[in-house]
């Protein structure tokens, strides 16, 4: 038996049509004023390379952009789970951003902020895998740290001039 109720689903919706909500991709949506307008400043990195990757995956890439992104990435390895023979079985990876939007023309700081997570990883199996779970889990640590800056793009993104 299913709980789905198409008649609480048309009144969720109405309801929320009638508050003003408008979907952040939508054509009047706050998203809108950054896509294809924002250039995100390259980073060095491989794990850079991949938050940047996953930003410009998202924002799409600015011919004429208006805004700039700027990102200073750091992260850490944590042993967390140790044997009883001193061997570390398990790592978190701790990955901090911080973030800049400003205006490209005038260069006024329009959002700065700072984003933090983390990922973790295993190293019970062969060399090969450890080192393919640690890679999987740098890449999973950038795809959660892009969204995050992207949610905070996306709720300042209203105040933009369009």
């Amino acid at each position: 038996m299913s709980s789905f109720n198409r008649r609480s689903f048309v009144l969720m919706a109405a309801a929320l049509s009638g508050c003003g909500f408008t979907p952040a991709y939508g054509p009047d949506g706050g998203a809108s004023r950054l896509l294809n307008r924002v250039t995100v400043d390259e980073l060095t990195s491989s794990d850079g390379y991949i938050l940047v990757r996953e930003l410009e995956t998202r924002l799409g890439r600015a011919q004429a952009p208006a805004y700039g992104l700027a990102l200073d990435l750091s992260s850490t390895r944590d042993g967390l789970a140790v044997t009883s023979t001193n061997d570390t079985t398990r790592f978190d990876i701790i990955g901090t951003v911080n973030f800049v939007l400003r205006d490209i023309t005038t260069g006024e700081i329009l959002l700065s902020g700072s984003e933090e997570s983390f990922t973790g990883y295993s190293t019970t199996g062969s060399t090969v895998s450890t080192l393919a779970a640690r890679q999987d889990a740098q890449e999973r640590l950038m795809v959660i740290l892009a969204e995050r800056i992207m949610t905070r793009l996306i709720g300042f993104a209203p105040q933009l001039p369009q």
